[in-house]
C-alpha cells in the first residue's frame, strides 16, 4: 500500500520533485566547486596565479557570449514548447481538488433539509464502508443529482458530504465546460476525470461537483450551423462516456450535480440509472426549518433578544430560502449601524424587508393627481386582498415610489402553499385587476400602471387554460407542452387555429368574470376604497395595524 501510494505521489508531483532534485545537485556541486578550487588556489605558484587572474577578463568576455547563446536557445524552445502545449492546457480544467477535510462545513452546519441529509448521509456511508455494499454483490452509486430553488443550499450539502467523507472534492461549473470551440469541452471532462481517477486512487475516493449542471447537461438538439451545439453535444457525451467508464473500474468516485431548473430539461441519458442515480431534492424551508436557521445567523451577530422573537421571524418570512434569510439578517446589520445603535432589533428587521421585498425609496415629487391615482390603485390591490385572499396579509401599503414602481402594495402570504387550486389562482387574477378597476371606478380612466397586473393576470389565466384544463369549454390537455415540443423539433404546431381560437377565448372568459366580481367588490366598499386613498395621500405609508383599523372601523374581517 505504501508503495502505491508512493508511486502516486511521483504521479502528481514528478515536475516538483524534478525541479528540487536539480536545485539540490547544482547547489552541492557549487559548494564542492568552490571549496575545491579555493584549495588549489591557495597550493599553486604565485606565477601561476598572476597568469590566471590575468584571463578572467577574457574568461568573463566568453561567459557573458556563452549566456547570451544559451538565453537565445532557451527562449526559442520555450516558446516552441509553449506553443506546442498550448492547445493541450486550453482543454485542461484550472480547478484545485480540496481536502475534504479542509472544508469544514460538518452536518451540524447543514441547518434544516432533513430528508436531504438523510438522503446525503447514506451516501458518505455507502463511500466510507464500500466493502458491506460489495459484499451482497452491490455497486456504489456513480452520481447524484441535486434539485431544488436557489440558495436553498445545495453547494453547501455537496461540501458537507465531501467533509464528512474525508475525501477530495473538485467543483466546477457547468459553464466552465462549454466553449466556442468544438472540442475543448470533452477535453475538459477528461482532464477533470482523469485527475479525479488519481486523486480517488492515491486518498480512496473523490467527489466532482458541477454546479448548474444544466448549462453542461440541456438536452442534445441537431446543429443549426453555427457550431455551438456540436460543442454542447460533444462535451456533454464526453461525459456520459465518462460516467459510464467508471463501472469498469472500482473507482470511487462520486459526481454530485445541482440544477434549479427542472429535471426535465436535463437529457434523458443523463438521469438513466447508472449515471445519476439518485435524486435529492431540496427545497425552501419550512416554519421549523426558518426557526433553526435565523438561530444560526442571528447567534453571529448582535441582537436585542427581548424585542426579536425568532418564532414570529419564521412566521412572516414564508417562502425564504437559506439565502434570503442570510440577506435578511446582514441588510439589518447594515442599517442598525447606518442607525447608530448598538443591537439589531425589530423595526430594523422590518426595515430590511422592505428594503429587500420593496426596493430603496426614490427621491421623486408626484403632482396631486398622479398621488391620487396611485393611492386608488394601490387601495384596489389592499381590499380586494384583505377581503378574497384568505392565504395572504396586507401587510403594507406606500405610494412612495420604490424600485421601478410608483407605489406598492405588500401582500406576503402566511403559510406555505404548496397545490394552488382553481380558487387560489382565480384569488390571485382578481387581486392583480383589484388595480384597474378601481382606478375605473374613481378616476373614469386607467392609466399604464396596471401594465404589470394585466402581464400577471394574463399569465395565470393562460396557465389555467393551456395547461390545466380550468377553461370554460372543458378543453383538457397540456398544450403548451406540445406548441414546445413542436418549436423545439422544428415541426409545425400540432394545435389548430381554431382550437387556439377557443382556448383564448376561454383566457378571455376567465378574465372577465374575474374583473365582474372585482367591480362588484370595490362598488359595494366604494366608501372604504375612498378612505383607504385619503389616508395614503395623507400618510403616503400605511402599515399593518393602520390598514387592520382601518378595515375594523368599517367592521370588515379578513377572507377566511
Amino acid at each position: 500500500m505504501k508503495l502505491k501510494k508512493a508511486k502516486l505521489f511521483l504521479q502528481l508531483y514528478w515536475i516538483r520533485i524534478t525541479i528540487i532534485s536539480l536545485l539540490a545537485v547544482l547547489l552541492v556541486s557549487l559548494v564542492v566547486l568552490v571549496t575545491v578550487g579555493m584549495r588549489a588556489w591557495n597550493e599553486v605558484e604565485s606565477y601561476l596565479k598572476q597568469s590566471q587572474l590575468a584571463m578572467i577578463p577574457l574568461q568573463l568576455y566568453l561567459q557573458v557570449i556563452m549566456g547570451f547563446i544559451f538565453a537565445t536557445i532557451y527562449t526559442t524552445l520555450w516558446y516552441w514548447l509553449m506553443m506546442k502545449r498550448g492547445a493541450q492546457q486550453f482543454t485542461q480544467t484550472a480547478k484545485k481538488s480540496i481536502a475534504g477535510e479542509t472544508l469544514g462545513i460538518t452536518w451540524n452546519d447543514v441547518i434544516g433539509m432533513d430528508e436531504a441529509k438523510e438522503e446525503a448521509l447514506e451516501v458518505v456511508n455507502l463511500i466510507n464502508d464500500r466493502a458491506q455494499l460489495q459484499r451482497i454483490g452491490g455497486h456504489i452509486l456513480r452520481g447524484l443529482l441535486m434539485l431544488g430553488p436557489p440558495g436553498c443550499g445545495k453547494t453547501y450539502l455537496a461540501k458537507a458530504i465531501a467533509t464528512e467523507a474525508k475525501i477530495p472534492f473538485i467543483s466546477m461549473s457547468g459553464s466552465e465546460f462549454v466553449e466556442m470551440f468544438v472540442g475543448v469541452g470533452a477535453g475538459r471532462i477528461r482532464s477533470l476525470f482523469n485527475r479525479a481517477r488519481t486523486l480517488s486512487e492515491f486518498d480512496g475516493g473523490c467527489i466532482i461537483f458541477i454546479d448548474e449542471i444544466d448549462a453542461l447537461g440541456a438536452r442534445r438538439g441537431l446543429d443549426a450551423g453555427f457550431g455551438g451545439t456540436t460543442e454542447h453535444n460533444q462535451t456533454l457525451n464526453q461525459l456520459l462516456v465518462e460516467m459510464d467508464g467508471l463501472k469498469e473500474k472500482d473507482a470511487n468516485i462520486i459526481i454530485i450535480g445541482a440544477t434549479n431548473v427542472p429535471q426535465t430539461y436535463l437529457d434523458p441519458a443523463l438521469l438513466r440509472p447508472g449515471r445519476f442515480d439518485r435524486k435529492i431534492y431540496v427545497d425552501k424551508p419550512n416554519l421549523e426549518d426558518r426557526c433553526k436557521i435565523f438561530e444560526y445567523y442571528l447567534k453571529k451577530v448582535k441582537y436585542d433578544q427581548s424585542d426579536i422573537k425568532i418564532d414570529r421571524l419564521a412566521r412572516i418570512t414564508v417562502g425564504y430560502s437559506p439565502a434570503d434569510i442570510s440577506n435578511l439578517v446582514r441588510e439589518a446589520a447594515l442599517i442598525t449601524v447606518r442607525r447608530k445603535k448598538e443591537l439589531i432589533g425589530m423595526q430594523d428587521i422590518d426595515a430590511a424587508r422592505e428594503r429587500i421585498a420593496l426596493g430603496v425609496k426614490r427621491r421623486i415629487k408626484l403632482r396631486p393627481e398622479e398621488r391620487w391615482q396611485t393611492a386608488y390603485h394601490e387601495a384596489g390591490h389592499a381590499i380586494i386582498t384583505y377581503l378574497l385572499a384568505p392565504t395572504q396579509d396586507v401587510f403594507k401599503i406606500t405610494i412612495t415610489p420604490r424600485g421601478h414602481t410608483g407605489g406598492v402594495t405588500w401582500t406576503p402570504e402566511r403559510e406555505e402553499i404548496f397545490i394552488h387550486d382553481s380558487n387560489y389562482l382565480l384569488n390571485q387574477i382578481k387581486i392583480c385587476l383589484g388595480s384597474y378597476a378601481a382606478e375605473q371606478l374613481k378616476l373614469k380612466i386607467t392609466t399604464a400602471g396596471v401594465d404589470s397586473d394585466f402581464a400577471s393576470a394574463l399569465g395565470i389565466a393562460r396557465n389555467m387554460v393551456w395547461r390545466w384544463g380550468m377553461g370554460k369549454s372543458g378543453l383538457l390537455g397540456n398544450f403548451d407542452a406540445l406548441t414546445e415540443y413542436a418549436s423545439g423539433s422544428r415541426r409545425s404546431s400540432p394545435i389548430s387555429a381554431d382550437l387556439q381560437r377557443r382556448l383564448d377565448d376561454d383566457v378571455q372568459d376567465i378574465l372577465q368574470a374575474c374583473l365582474k366580481d372585482v367591480q362588484s367588490v370595490l362598488s359595494q366598499e366604494e366608501a372604504l376604497l375612498d378612505r383607504l386613498a385619503q389616508e395614503l395621500v395623507s400618510k403616503e405609508e400605511l402599515n399593518y395595524d393602520e390598514i387592520e383599523a382601518i378595515f375594523k372601523e368599517f367592521g370588515k374581517s379578513r377572507a377566511q
